[in-house]
C-alpha cells in the first residue's frame, strides 16, 4: 500500500488461511524526495503527463518489486510460497465525477520482476458499476472487525481520513471524511521544512483560528451525504491558500488544520454513525497524540483506542486490506460494496497479472 500522504510503502506478508488475518512480517520503503515530488506534480495538469506518469509507473513498480524482496527476506520466505502480491498502487487522480479514478504503479512489470502474481485496479470495476472506487477498506473491516453487538466504527487517517460504520445486524456503510493528514503536512513542509508534525505537537502549541476553522468547514465536500470519496484533486495547497487572509501565525494555522482533521472525522461519525460505542483509529494519524486527544474530547460517548488493542497495527492495517481484497479476487469473489461506494452491484475488484 502507497497511499495520498505519499511517503512510501507498506508491505506485508499475510497468512489469510485463518478467519482473523496473520501478520508474518512487515517492512517500509520510504519514497525517495524526487519521486514524492514526480507524484505531487502528476496531481495536476502539465505538459508531458502521459510521458511521466509512465515513467514514475515503472518506477513505483520497481520499488513495490524490492519492497517485496525485503520482505520475503526478512521472513524467510521465497516467491513461490507467496499466492500473490495485492496492489494499490499509487494514486495521482481520483475523479469519479467524470468516471475514472488512476492509480500508478506497473502491474505487469511487477510480476515480472516478482515473479509472483500481482492483483492490481481495485478502484476501476466499482466505478464502472456507479460507485465511488473508494473507500475500499470497509470490506475487510466489516470481515474482520465487525462485533455482533457492539456498534463500532473504524477510521483510518492517512492523507484523507475515512471510515467504516459497523453498525450491529446493519450493512457496512463507510465513506470519506476529508483531509487526515496532508493538509497538516504540507503545511508543515512548506513552513518548517519538516515532513510530519510528530505527535502533532507544533499544532498543540498554536491556537485554532475561529474564522478560519469555519472556512475550512465551509467546504462542500463536508456536507455531501454519502456515498462520497475524495483527494489531493481537492484537498491541496491551492485549496488552503484559498482559505488564508495572510496575516495568520503558521503555528495557528497547523492548529486550525488539525482542529479541521478532528473535525471532518467527529462530526461525519455524529451525523452519520448513530450510537456508535467503540472508536478505532488507524493510518499514519492515529500517532498524532493531539489529534487523537481532540477526537476523544469531540466523541465524549465513544471508547477511542488504536486498532492495536484489536490485534491489527495502525500502520499495516490497509495493506492487510489489500492482501484479503487480492484473495478474494484470486478467488472469484465479488465484493459487496453498495452500501459503501454506492455501486449498483457486488463487484470483482481487480485486474489478475499471472507471473
Amino acid at each position: 500500500m502507497s497511499g495520498t500522504s505519499l511517503d512510501g510503502i507498506d508491505a506485508v506478508l499475510v497468512d489469510l488461511s485463518t478467519p482473523f488475518p496473520k501478520i508474518l512480517a512487515t517492512h517500509y520503503q520510504a519514497y525517495e524526495d524526487s519521486l514524492r515530488d514526480a507524484l505531487l506534480d502528476l496531481h495536476h495538469p502539465k505538459n508531458d503527463e502521459l510521458h511521466r506518469m509512465q515513467c514514475a509507473s515503472r518506477e513505483l513498480a520497481v520499488l513495490y518489486a524490492q519492497a517485496t524482496k525485503d520482505l520475503l527476506d526478512k521472513a524467510r520466505v521465497t516467491p513461490t510460497q507467496v499466492r500473490a502480491i495485492g496492489c494499490h498502487g499509487q494514486t495521482v487522480r481520483h475523479r469519479p465525477d467524470h468516471g475514472y479514478t488512476v492509480q500508478l504503479g506497473d502491474a505487469a512489470l511487477l510480476a515480472e520482476l516478482s515473479g509472483i502474481a500481482v492483483v492490481s485496479d481495485f478502484r476501476s470495476r466499482d466505478i464502472a458499476a456507479g460507485g465511488q472506487g473508494a473507500p475500499l477498506v470497509p470490506a475487510f473491516h466489516d470481515c474482520v472487525l465487525r462485533h455482533p453487538s457492539i456498534h463500532r466504527v473504524v477510521v483510518n487517517v492517512g492523507g484523507i481520513s475515512n471510515l467504516t460504520n459497523l453498525a450491529p445486524d446493519q450493512p457496512v456503510t463507510g465513506f470519506d471524511c476529508g483531509p487526515g493528514n496532508l493538509l497538516m503536512d504540507a503545511w508543515i513542509a512548506v513552513q518548517r521544512g519538516e515532513r510530519y508534525d510528530p505527535a502533532g505537537s507544533w499544532a498543540q502549541s498554536g491556537k485554532v483560528i475561529p474564522a478560519l476553522l469555519a472556512r475550512f468547514l465551509d467546504e462542500p465536500f463536508l456536507h455531501v451525504v454519502p456515498p462520497k470519496s475524495s483527494g489531493r484533486d481537492l484537498f491541496n495547497m491551492d485549496w488552503l491558500q484559498s482559505k488564508l487572509q495572510g496575516d495568520e501565525a503558521p503555528v495557528d494555522v497547523q492548529a486550525t488544520l488539525l482542529q479541521l482533521s478532528s473535525r471532518a472525522i467527529s462530526d461525519a461519525i455524529n451525523t452519520f454513525c448513530g450510537d456508535a460505542k467503540e472508536i478505532y483509529l488507524c493510518g499514519g494519524g492515529a500517532h498524532n497524540e493531539a489529534l487523537v486527544e481532540s477526537l476523544r474530547s469531540a466523541l465524549p460517548k465513544c471508547v477511542v483506542q488504536n486498532t492495536d488493542v484489536l490485534g491489527m497495527g495502525v500502520d499495516w492495517m490497509e495493506a492487510a486490506a489489500f492482501a484479503w481484497l487480492a484473495q478474494q479476487r484470486v478467488h472469484g469473489i465479488d465484493i459487496d460494496l453498495t452500501t459503501v461506494t454506492g455501486a449498483r452491484h457486488p463487484c470483482a475488484l481487480g485486474a489478475i497479472y499471472s507471473a
